[in-house]
């Protein structure tokens, strides 16, 4: 099954050409004409059923010229100097409304086709259907339930195909301000689930959430890595500092590991342990402040140290975000990061279409090479300067934007990972456009 790569290089170079960021998603009400009828519950109930679509496209370019081609610790604009099309997208959705506590229904259809489909597969799923570098994923496929239930807020879930909670940048373009991801948001968070997760409102001011899941980009049965589940907890902190502050921490524990790397009963035993803490301060109408702060460790992965092998790897980043509006259209972004990688054991770039989840099922994985194991860890650093034009055009265009972004990313203790390990740092400039219906 081949798709048309020059249909979708024609789609993101008229994007690129005609610039590109937002606003919020148009919506099309797919049953407009019920809305009005109370005859019954279901007119009303299928009258807020929506349509949606978004197409996203960009390029990274890299003067160095890496051989052989991929800008290192890059997911999502990992092919340098090439335009691709990352992402064409159709939702169909069902929102539960927040200000209501009663029982509620609804549901999050979305499709997705592109480059950025290659790291968002769930094995068992969709893995398997394509080997080229645009292919198709369920994006986001679940039933949501609210119920009126313990407290005022009452208790959320989700349940079915989900994308991971945790972390400050999403899948969804539009809402990170980064066309490139940084390195905490591709290799010390989760991508994908099959489970159900639940946000339980307490008070106004604090939000429990837990949940259960196959595990990290897995399904049932075989399509499983390993035979354990995994499940999240954490907690919101809303409305702190008059309005100002919010503070989101979400833990999770369960083995991540292929029995096929490490055998049957370690894969089932051995824990990944994902913390993650972000505080968002909007410190007034233009100035708006982020930080993340993430731990990881693995006992399954293996690594290298000064006394020989062990089991068990470690990683800890920080993030920080600056968001300033500069006028109605236009906003400029600034991102910093530490990442440490203490065991070169989690940054890799992935040179085949589908050796990331190849490495996820641990049936192989082609990697561009990058530190040896053997070697000391690595602090990665990385800054990257941008801005979104996000003009309101209407006329049923609800997302239209243009980021522009130049990045700089370094090894900062004497590993040469950038540019076919030719270098210890790395420049690429480029950006995405975004367009919405």
């Amino acid at each position: 099954m081949k798709p048309n790569r020059t249909l979708g290089c024609c789609l993101v170079l008229a994007g690129l050409l005609g610039g590109l960021p937002t606003v919020a998603r148009a919506q099309v009400h797919v049953f407009s004409g019920l809305r009005h009828d109370s005859s019954t519950g279901l007119a009303r109930w299928l009258g807020d059923i929506t349509l949606s679509a978004q197409i996203e496209g960009g390029i990274m370019a890299n003067p160095a010229r890496p051989q052989p081609g991929y800008n290192y610790g890059d997911f999502l604009a990992d092919h340098a100097n090439q335009v691709q099309l990352n992402q064409a997208e159709f939702t169909l959705n069902k929102a539960i409304d927040p200000h209501r506590n009663t029982y509620q229904v609804g549901f999050t259809l979305e499709g997705m086709y592109g480059s950025d489909a290659r790291y968002y597969q769930v094995l068992g799923i969709s893995d398997r259907e394509w080997n080229a570098r645009y292919q198709l994923i369920p994006a986001q496929a679940h039933m949501d339930v609210h119920l009126p239930w313990l407290t005022r807020g009452g208790l959320d879930m989700q349940a079915g195909i989900l994308q991971a909670p945790m972390g400050v940048e999403g899948l969804d373009p539009t809402s990170r301000p980064f066309y490139t991801l940084a390195y905490t948001s591709e290799y010390s968070v989760p991508f994908e689930h099959v489970g159900a997760m639940f946000n339980w409102h307490v008070t106004p001011m604090v939000d429990v959430t837990f949940g259960i899941d196959t595990g990290n980009q897995t399904s049932f049965g075989h399509a499983d890595n390993n035979s354990a589940p995994a499940g999240y907890f954490g907690f919101n902190l809303n409305n702190l500092a008059h309005g100002k502050l919010r503070i989101v921490e979400l833990s999770r524990v369960g083995p991540e590991n292929s029995w096929r790397a490490i055998g049957h009963y370690e894969a089932d035993h051995t824990q990944r342990f994902w913390n993650d803490i972000s505080a968002y301060y909007q410190v007034n109408d233009r100035l708006s402040l982020t930080a993340e702060f993430n731990y990881l460790h693995d006992e399954g992965t293996r690594g290298i140290g000064a006394r020989g092998q062990f089991a068990g790897v470690d990683a800890e980043s920080f993030v920080s975000f600056l968001s300033y509006r500069i006028n109605r259209d236009l906003t400029f972004n600034y991102r910093g990061e530490i990442y440490r990688d203490n065991n070169n054991a989690m940054v890799a770039t992935f040179r085949g279409n589908n050796s990331y989840m190849e490495a996820l099922a641990g049936t192989g994985g082609a990697v561009v090479p990058g530190p040896s194991a053997s070697s000391h860890g690595t602090t990665y650093g990385e800054m990257t300067l941008g801005v979104s034009y996000r003009p309101q055009l209407g006329h049923h265009i609800g997302v239209f934007m243009l980021r522009p972004e130049i990045r700089f990313d370094r090894a900062l203790n004497g590993t040469m990972p950038f540019n076919g390990g030719r270098n210890n740092g790395m420049f690429t400039f480029g950006g995405d456009a975004v367009i919405g219906f």
